[in-house]
């Protein structure tokens, strides 16, 4: 008897505890319709035209006049060698992408949400160099995917009222 009086328990307590699904009401949501009203500004560099896309294929693109809210972006990108041999050559690389975002809104002007994101990532240096380009410009293309993830999802947690 106690085994079935602790399940039926608890499920009486879940919707106590204040836990709603975030994107609730799907893309007529409040989660949904926010990031829909978000534009991206631009980014420089090969970085910044990488975190863009990946922010726009995420968020959507609003139309000029429908954009409630402007996403400024600022990365900062850097490699920086470690595992060195006993002839100075380096046999590691870490590449670290950091970004620092704000949500504007466009009727006032005010920033909503100030925050960071980031990610790395380790690189192998190898004998040849056209090899440890390619890693280096590879590991850049998944660590914008997963900043962008990250940023998506704190603006989802903005939107949906924290």
């Amino acid at each position: 008897m106690k085994r079935f009086i602790a399940p039926v328990l608890l499920a009486l307590m879940l919707p106590a505890c204040g836990l709603q699904p975030l994107y609730s009401g799907g893309s007529k949501g409040a989660v949904a319709s926010t990031l829909g009203s978000i534009a991206v500004e631009p980014i420089q560099g090969k970085s910044g035209w990488l975190m863009r896309n990946a922010l726009s294929d995420r968020l959507g693109a609003p139309q000029a006049d429908a954009a409630q809210f402007r996403l400024v972006v600022a990365l900062d990108d850097q490699i920086e060698g470690f595992g060195v041999r006993a002839d100075d050559t380096v046999t590691r690389e870490r590449r670290t992408l950091r970004a620092r975002y704000q949500l504007i809104s466009r009727a006032t002007g005010e920033t909503v949400l100030d925050a960071t994101a980031g990610a790395d990532a380790g690189i192998d240096v190898v004998s040849s160099e056209y090899a440890t380009i390619a890693s280096e410009n590879t590991a850049l293309e998944n660590l914008t995917q997963r900043v962008a993830d990250q940023i998506v999802t704190r603006l989802s947690l903005y939107a949906g009222g924290e």
